[in-house]
């Protein structure tokens, strides 16, 4: 597979198009609503953060998707197996919830009275700050977690869709943000602290399709004292001039080819996954611990998903031939179909 990296500059042409196919260590595209062709309705844009600490984990998001905004929250204990979510639903936000046109600048504060989140730049990285007084019938949910961004690569691709020029999807997956903060659940403190707690971000804007399936796996930790986590996915759109598929190590990322995601029949939370690349740079098994599994039917939009938390083990070749071999990395797998 012939991959495409990119250079500098716009992501859409004066048609609404991808400039061109391709992926990047860093954002090396500018994305700009107006340039956008398609009708508002079809437009997705959204900043998704996942941050693992152990025993425990947090994921907030903020969504504009169009004919729908979204916030939500959703707080991990891997001991229990359990997964608690607050969601808020607004109609027709239409671009008014001003998500920012860079990873790397804007800060999202969107306030509810049932779930305030504020995702905000900091000197030396992000900062989430989560306030849900109703979360878990009662118990309340609130903190502020601080995550680290150092000078480090990413995973950035643009990726159109055959037979539908308006249709594309700007990407970037930042991984291995090492987490300070701590969250409050029902009155009980829950610390995250860098050694063992990483955050990951995937910063979605696009023109979508309507029906779509996509499969994503990310991890982070620490490896032989380094950083070391992975960004895996595909199943949507034409990936023939780049894979999403990508290495981190020690800030540096490490590019590969093509990954399969291979699920046991009949379960997702029982027997182990395993994983495989085309390159042969990336062999690992996946131990379930928790499905968040999700299945909403309105008729005309549909859902159904299952983002699985875990542990991978396995062993990955970097670009210059060194070997990394980790053992129980916690991250998480999904796969989702949207018809949207």
């Amino acid at each position: 597979m012939t991959q495409v990296e990119l250079g500098s500059g716009d992501l859409l042409d004066r048609r609404g198009r991808l400039t061109e196919p391709g992926w990047a260590r860093r954002e090396a595209r500018r994305y700009c609503r107006l340039s956008i062709a398609a009708s508002p309705l079809r437009i997705k844009e959204w900043d998704y953060y996942c941050v693992l600490a152990g025993d425990y984990g947090l994921a907030a998001v903020v969504a504009d998707n169009g004919y729908m905004g979204f916030l939500s929250v959703t707080w991990l204990d891997f001991t229990a197996r359990r997964a608690v979510a607050e969601s808020v639903m607004t109609p027709f936000p239409l671009g008014r919830m001003a998500m920012p046109q860079s990873a790397d600048a804007g800060d999202i504060v969107q306030e509810h009275p049932r779930l305030k989140l504020a995702f905000r730049h900091t000197d030396h990285g992000r900062r989430l700050t989560i306030d849900c007084p109703g979360f878990d019938r009662g118990r309340g949910l609130s903190g502020v977690i601080d995550l680290a961004q150092p000078p480090m690569d990413r995973m950035m691709i643009a990726t159109p869709w055959p037979r539908a020029p308006k249709a594309f999807y700007y990407n970037q997956k930042i991984n291995c943000m090492a987490a300070t903060g701590e969250v409050l659940l029902g009155g009980e403190p829950h610390v995250f602290e860098p050694g063992d707690s990483f955050g990951v971000l995937d910063w979605g804007r696009g023109v979508w399709t309507y029906h779509n399936v996509w499969y994503w796996g990310s991890a982070s930790g620490l490896v032989g004292g380094a950083p070391f986590g992975f960004n895996i996915g595909y199943g949507f759109g034409d990936t023939s001039a780049a894979s999403e598929n990508m290495l981190f190590h020690d800030g540096v990322a490490h590019k590969l080819d093509e990954v399969i995601f291979h699920i046991p029949e009949g379960t997702y939370d029982g027997a182990p996954w395993r994983f495989s690349s085309s390159d042969g740079r990336l062999e690992m098994t996946f131990e379930p611990i928790l499905d968040r599994a999700d299945a909403s039917d309105f008729k005309i939009i549909r859902s159904i998903a299952h983002q699985v938390f875990g542990r991978f083990s396995g062993a990955a070749v970097l670009d210059d031939g060194r070997q990394v071999t980790f053992k129980h990395l916690l991250g998480f797998a999904e796969k989702v179909e949207n018809a949207w």
